[in-house]
């Protein structure tokens, strides 16, 4: 029996561990639903807040300041994810992970009861540095826990928590502002968290460990810089600030100056924040790439898809998380399709192939979309680039995780997370600046000036007062809205096939716990294993 099956499966009665070992699936199945808990509350916040936004600014003012309650946000998110990471490598993740949940609740209950726009922004910066932690510490603690080779069993669970997310996250948020107000936007938080809290406390067992070195604050403070610059970059480049002005010129130079001397500290320290040797593994770094394109492509879709549906195709503003379904659903069934058809065979490398292969397609068949696409055509070209992302949303963090060793499964996940962030960071901002500028060239060529002022005044971003305009207007904007989407799609198209292309240089290296157990499997522990299993384990 392999060192996965008996981790994971009940053994024979006769076994003198039975009765631990027998109990090893439900712990597990506990644990997971912690975690899963966990990874909702920090992909939900971001959409719940989001609708809650008008309210907020309605009541605090300071609308001149509302990109930074966001910014603020995705910021500490982006820049703590790999400090996350490396802090659990050092000292444990159980602790690590749980001060990640404390620190997040903490600026959820402090940005709930913000009296000013200021101190929104800054209690939102105290959440982001949790949430950056949540995530990753998932991602790590099931990197520990669950062998690559089983991992495939749960893969559909971890989508089923991004769908519901996507899709409960704006509905949650509406009826929360207008039934409790919107300070519950951030509330709802803590219950959730307190039931993560508490479970993952009382289930979750793994080794302890030691430091070993100091902690690289050169290089955290560096890569924290590097980060930074890039996150406003894309989030100011085009909108706030003009792509060739000096403060995105000098955003610019900053990162790389920063990021150039972060490589160069880490090279010297003893126990860097991001060991740069793990960038050595060839499919490291090819998941790490099409992990950033992923990003790219994903968060670029679900910005724009709601924009076309409601101003094209005329769908209600409040239910734009169901807009989504198809899509999502799609991801969902193809994740955990792909999941235990690598847990059955151990094979991988073909879906990363059709992860990108599907992708490009979907997003040449969503370029496809006019004024006259039916919801029905739209939502198949959505199934379509689901089921891409199904193939690779999980599969890359797989890979990534089985790349590196297990003393480095925390920078491991958190760097394979980070570069998911910032590829969706980019992508938002670059397709922003596509369909801005094809929706103003459109509504210029149809319309001429007055085409013009209509898009440099706002008016176009909101879809309820499209019926309220003269005829020839609100057709030329849909128009406009569907020439800018088709070209979001056709670029956003060519960019995947980078991914696809890299996806067939993926070496299929056996999963850990695919083979009988070795002393490098031992390493791998389980959540219910007793704690003389775990030290043996550690110490494999």
């Amino acid at each position: 029996m392999s060192s996965a099956r008996s981790r994971h499966e009940e053994p024979p009665v006769d076994s003198p561990d039975s009765s631990v070992k027998a109990r090893q699936p439900r712990s597990v199945r506990v644990v997971l639903m912690a975690l899963m808990i966990a990874m909702l509350l920090a992909m939900l916040d971001n959409m719940i807040v989001g609708t809650a936004m008008p309210t907020i600014v309605g009541e605090l003012g300071g609308l001149s300041h509302l990109s930074w309650v966001v910014t603020a946000y995705t910021l500490a998110t982006a820049a703590s994810t790999p400090i996350w990471g490396k802090l659990g490598d050092m000292y444990g993740r159980k602790g690590i992970f749980l001060t990640s949940i404390v620190l997040f609740l903490i600026g959820s209950a402090l940005s709930g009861m913000s009296q000013s726009m200021d101190q929104l922004i800054a209690f939102r910066a105290v959440q982001g540095l949790g949430a950056g932690g949540l995530m990753v510490g998932v991602m790590a603690i099931i990197g520990d826990l669950i062998p690559p080779r089983e991992r495939g069993k749960y893969q559909g669970m971890m989508a089923g928590v991004m769908a519901v997310a996507m899709i409960g996250g704006p509905l949650v948020g509406g009826t929360l502002t207008d039934h409790l107000g919107w300070r519950w936007s951030f509330y709802i938080n803590l219950p959730l968290g307190a039931i993560a809290l508490a479970m993952v406390t009382a289930v979750l067992h793994l080794p302890k460990k030691r430091a070993e070195g100091r902690i690289d604050y050169v290089g955290a403070a560096l890569l924290t810089i590097g980060i930074t610059s890039l996150v406003l970059i894309t989030t100011w480049g085009g909108t706030q600030y003009a792509w060739g002005s000096g403060r995105i010129i000098g955003l610019g130079v900053l990162g790389v100056a920063a990021l150039i001397a972060f490589a160069f500290v880490e090279r010297k320290v003893s126990a860097p924040v991001l060991p740069l040797h793990i960038f050595r593994n060839r499919n490291f770094s090819l998941v790490t790439v099409i992990g950033f394109l992923v990003g790219f492509v994903m968060f670029g879709s679900m910005t724009f898809l709601p924009l076309y549906q409601q101003s094209v195709q005329g769908a209600s503003a409040t239910n734009s998380g169901l807009l989504l379904l198809p899509m999502l659903l799609s991801m969902m069934t193809v994740s955990l399709i792909a999941g235990r058809v690598t847990t059955n065979t151990g094979k991988y490398k073909m879906f990363p192939i059709m992860g990108g292969a599907l992708i490009t397609i979907g997003l040449v068949l969503l370029a496809q979309m006019d004024t006259e696409t039916s919801r029905f055509t739209s939502g198949v070209y959505m199934a379509v680039l689901g089921a891409g992302m199904g193939f690779l949303m999980q599969m890359t963090m797989l890979i990534a995780q089985n790349s590196v060793e297990m003393k480095d499964m925390g920078v491991g996940s958190s760097s394979a997370t980070l570069f998911r962030t910032i590829g969706g960071s980019f992508g938002v901002a670059i397709f922003g600046a596509i369909f801005t500028n094809q929706v103003k060239d459109t509504m210029v060529a149809r319309l001429g000036d007055k085409g013009g002022a209509f898009v440099s005044s706002g008016a176009q971003m909101d879809p309820k007062a499209l019926p309220k305009l003269p005829a020839m207007v609100r057709d030329a904007y849909e128009h406009a809205v569907s020439s800018g989407t088709h070209n979001v799609f056709l670029w956003g198209a060519g960019i995947s096939i980078i991914g696809f292309i890299c996806a067939w240089f993926i070496k299929e290296i056996p999963l850990r716990g695919a083979e009988p157990k070795t002393e490098t499997d031992s390493a791998s522990t389980d959540a219910a294993a007793s704690p003389a299993e775990q030290k043996a384990a550690s110490s494999a």
